[in-house]
């Protein structure tokens, strides 16, 4: 039987184990799973492009499992009443090829993103970094806000999104927050000036410079959140090469990043080979480092692999019947033969 969790279920999960601590465990997990990057098969996500928006498949495995995740990512669907981005995934056995998950990830891949920016910015950002800007208030926004101030020590947060209600949202869910002070900002450079760390979560699937090279500051540290998929940008290229830029996999990133704008010779330095301890990360305090984050399938795996742990640890989810049970493994074509059908669904608890 496959275990399955739905949204009810991965709501209940997150709220037993507590964003914050959720946040940081898998920040850890998903760094553990990087630091051994090399038991991994990897690949680009299987992109299909349209007008509007994008549909994408993203593939990772070990000896041990492989994972996938369906996601989209339809900058309009706000105005249609859905989520920008939503997804779903499975965990499988190599061994069986088993479906041993099936995952909503829309959820999860909210908390995926912000662990994987706060894995990179403890190891990028200066160790005394205080301020953040968070420019782009929609879905993701809390999730960097809650993460950064837990984990990383942020104090304050600047806030700006063209949208204001997005802004009064980000506040409203907020405001339990005690020890976080949230400004509104007029503007992305005013939310920006003074920051340490600062987080783009755009949607537009557009080429926009959101942050220009006249806002940086000595030692910030940028994490380039909302540019995923080609055509889809948020720095302006001369941001870029005047800082030093790392990344989850160069051949994905070339292709979706904002360092799509750069000839494919510019420098890059893999995000997996830091946390290893084999390449430097930041190289000084007034240094300028840049997190150019589109998304990468391991983090997905990390993110799988957590949720079953901890959902079979509390006995959260159901056991459906994904594939047919094999009584006779011989013979598929009883299934089609009345009396065949069992229950649909076990609740494991």
């Amino acid at each position: 039987m496959t275990r399955f969790i739905d949204v009810p279920t991965m709501s209940r999960l997150v709220q037993e184990i507590g964003v914050a601590r959720f946040v940081g465990e898998l920040a850890d997990a998903i760094r553990d799973d990087f630091v051994r990057w090399a038991d991994f098969d990897k690949s680009a996500r299987v992109a299909s492009h349209s007008d509007i928006g994008v549909i994408e498949l993203m593939p990772v495995s070990d000896a041990q499992h492989y994972a996938f995740k369906y996601v989209n990512g339809h900058p309009g669907n706000t105005g249609r009443g859905l989520y920008t981005v939503m997804a779903f995934g499975v965990l499988a056995e190599v061994a069986t090829g088993y479906p041993v998950l099936l995952s909503e990830l829309t959820l999860a891949t909210a908390l995926r993103t912000c662990a994987t920016s706060l894995m990179a910015a403890r190891a990028l950002a200066r160790p005394d970094a205080r301020r953040m800007a968070l420019i782009g208030n929609g879905a993701q926004s809390e999730f960097q806000a809650l993460a950064f101030h837990h984990h990383l020590g942020i104090e304050e947060i600047a806030v700006f999104d063209l949208d204001p209600r997005a802004t009064d949202k980000l506040v409203r869910n907020l405001a339990h927050c005690t020890g976080l002070r949230i400004r509104r900002a007029s503007s992305t450079a005013d939310a920006v000036r003074g920051a340490d760390v600062v987080t783009t979560l755009t949607a537009d699937k557009a080429y926009a410079t959101i942050i220009t090279p006249d806002m940086i500051e000595p030692g910030m540290h940028l994490n380039a959140v909302g540019g995923d998929c080609p055509g889809k940008t948020e720095l302006h290229a001369d941001v870029l090469r005047a800082a030093r830029v790392f990344v989850e996999y160069e051949p994905q990133t070339r292709v979706e990043g904002d360092i799509q704008q750069l000839p494919a010779d510019f420098v890059v330095v893999d995000l997996w080979r830091v946390l290893a301890g084999t390449e430097a990360g930041r190289q000084s305090a007034e240094q300028v480092t840049v997190f150019d984050s589109v998304g990468f399938a391991l983090e997905d795996y990390s993110t799988l692999r957590y949720v079953l742990e901890q959902a079979s640890r509390r006995q959260l989810g159901v056991e459906v019947e994904l594939v047919p049970e094999a009584d006779d493994p011989k013979d598929l074509f009883r299934h089609t033969r009345a009396g065949s059908a069992r229950a649909a669904l076990r609740r494991v608890a």
